[in-house]
């Protein structure tokens, strides 16, 4: 077992790495199972959210041993990145990786669950959230921001930024950050990092007006292109799927 912990948790050493050995048996599960398995644990006043990366295939197992730093410990080591350049993100607990003989087998991230109001998905489904379009709009400062920070969250996906309502001082909080790149935001790659977030055009509309205000360029080359990467994305991922439901045809009837 590797494992390193935020010094303001070292105390609960032995918690911690009891927590990880008996994951399975204990906790309570939360959110999406499907891809990682997420469960919460009590620790004396806090909630901690611990996540279990699903097992890597065989490559990946000899990359993340000898070749690539493991998702939990950048999600670790990228929340304490945040952190210092206070952008919002859960408290980083720790992270944790167990091998499988001489190969990379399981890592965990542990954070402390924050409890949000709200997150970036539900603007996509519900227009008549209060004040929907004043966070909208704060939201496209908070992702100006990261720009501005040399920040290529690559994962800027619906589920991916948590909202507090903060007396209508909207916080926001970055999550599942193992995909992140720290460089300098051309223009295009700004604009490119809005394109999974939505297909509303009317959203486009109001994070592509308030975003040329940001970087004082022309509302209509601010949305073309947002438009535009918005569109390619979603063709994109269409036809990825096509192509997995195809190769699951074929395997069930292999």
């Amino acid at each position: 077992m590797r494992k390193v912990i935020n010094s303001t948790y070292t105390k609960h050493t032995k918690t911690l790495d009891d927590l990880i050995l008996n994951y399975e048996t204990r906790g309570e599960a939360f959110g999406n199972q499907d891809r990682n398995s997420l469960r919460l644990f009590k620790l004396e006043d806090k909630t901690l959210n611990v996540k279990s990366f699903k097992k890597p295939n065989v490559v990946n197992k000899v990359v993340y041993k000898f070749f690539r730093k493991s998702k939990a410990q950048r999600s670790f080591e990228y929340a304490n990145k945040l952190k210092e350049l206070s952008v919002g993100t859960p408290e980083p607990v720790a992270f944790y990786e167990i091998n499988s003989g001489i190969l990379f087998g399981k890592s965990y991230y542990i954070s402390e669950q924050l409890n949000d109001d709200i997150t970036y998905r539900e603007l996509t489904s519900d227009f008549n959230i209060p004040n929907y379009e004043e966070i909208l709009r704060a939201f496209t400062r908070f992702t100006f921001d990261l720009h501005e920070k040399g920040i290529n969250f690559l994962d800027h996906s619906p589920g991916n930024t948590l909202i507090k309502y903060n007396n209508g001082d909207y916080k926001f909080y970055l999550v599942d950050l193992n995909r992140m790149n720290f460089e300098n935001m051309t223009f295009e790659k700004r604009i490119k990092n809005f394109a999974k977030l939505t297909i509303h055009k009317s959203m486009i509309e109001i994070m592509s007006d308030e975003y040329a205000k940001l970087i004082n360029e022309d509302y209509e080359k601010v949305f073309n292109l947002m438009w535009h990467e918005t569109q390619e994305f979603q063709e994109s991922f269409h036809r990825r799927r096509r192509i997995k439901q195809k190769i699951k045809f074929w395997k069930k009837y292999d």
